[in-house]
């Protein structure tokens, strides 16, 4: 298997995961949510001295394939409607989601319990810092409710990071699981989790609750770590997901699925990349995302690189080579794009 780096296509057309959702005809533009500065100069965020990022059009412009709408429409709007009588927050709105139109148009969302406010404050990431209001232990039966009035049939539930908790916040989400299970029987369940600092009393928590699937991003590869994430390790981050494993089998759960994700653009080489995408898949993780970085603001850490279509269908295939049960793999992908495909077939059945 030659894993050389492939060379640009120009046809884009066979890749699903860049369908642009035309749901908004008031907005012709990029995204507003991801581009809040407009599309004309790299959404507006470029600072003076950055350097134009590669493959970027004329004064910074990002490259057509990046271009996605706000959402619009009744189903986005009851949707809105839902998470803000619930007083519930999600990953879609906080992480300025570039896929938000396409999936709360189709009624799917991701539920960030624990708050909106993250104890880290890492390089990349749009979701706001600081100290965090006290925890709602209501929040898991409110999810869960929600999660009924959708009819979902697989629900993805992320957290912030809460380094102030005891357990960094492993209970409430495990409760979440529990409270979905009761109300929500046929529904499967994701879990996008911080690395709760390594603490395995806390990853069993969590996967003794049961999730279909068990995700933790990695994020960027592992000469990148300090500078993008900060507070976190690559090693530790692993071991999250290694640790996870272990205690599903030890418990007779050997159904549940692990996952990660990566993100392009901050600086890293196809070498680097293929090199983490080796080590994650020795490490038995099944799931891999992979993504273009895009600078939520001028604060946070500069885009070095766009990558292409063809480049990330490359990954793609090169990942289900190395043995990845599913890979998605896409210029807008995010953790939870497409989450319901990753879901172990069992689980499927379980909910049809």
């Amino acid at each position: 298997m030659s894993l050389d780096r492939p060379q640009p296509q120009l046809d884009y057309s066979a890749l699903g995961e860049l369908d642009v959702v035309d749901i908004a005809p008031a907005h012709h533009g990029s995204s507003e949510v991801m581009y809040p500065g407009g599309p004309e100069v790299d959404g507006g965020l470029l600072a003076p001295g950055d350097p134009l990022p590669e493959n970027a059009g004329p004064n910074g412009r990002r490259p057509e394939w990046l271009k996605v709408r706000v959402g619009a429409g009744q189903t986005y709007a009851n949707l809105h409607r839902l998470m803000r009588a619930e007083e519930l927050h999600t990953v879609c709105e906080e992480a300025r989601c570039p896929n938000i139109g396409e999936c709360w148009t189709l009624g799917t969302a991701t539920f960030m319990v624990l708050g909106s406010v993250c104890t880290r404050n890492c390089g990349f990431c749009a979701i706001q810092t600081g100290r965090p209001p006290v925890t709602d232990p209501d929040e898991p039966r409110r999810v869960a409710q929600a999660v009924s009035r959708m009819a979902l049939k697989h629900v993805v539930v992320t957290m912030v990071a809460r380094d102030d908790l005891p357990d960094g916040g492993a209970g409430l989400v495990a409760e979440t699981i529990r409270q979905i299970r009761v109300t929500n029987p046929q529904t499967s369940i994701e879990v996008l989790i911080s690395d709760l600092n390594g603490r395995e009393g806390d990853i069993r928590t969590v996967v003794q609750a049961q999730p279909e699937i068990l995700n933790h991003n990695v994020e960027t590869v592992p000469r990148l770590q300090r500078a993008v994430r900060r507070r976190a390790r690559w090693d530790r981050s692993v071991s999250v997901l290694a640790t996870g494993r272990r205690i599903a089998t030890e418990i007779g759960f050997d159904g549940m699925v692990t996952k990660t994700g990566l993100m392009l653009g901050l600086g890293e080489t196809w070498d680097e990349i293929l090199e983490a995408m080796e080590l994650l898949r020795a490490a038995h993780i099944e799931v891999l995302t992979i993504g273009q970085y895009l600078r939520p603001s001028r604060q946070h850490l500069p885009l070095r690189r766009y990558y292409t279509p063809a480049e990330f269908m490359a990954l793609r295939r090169i990942g289900l080579q190395i043995g990845f049960r599913h890979v998605q793999s896409g210029p807008l992908v995010r953790s939870s794009y497409h989450a319901a495909e990753q879901v172990p077939e069992p689980a499927i059945a379980a909910a049809v």
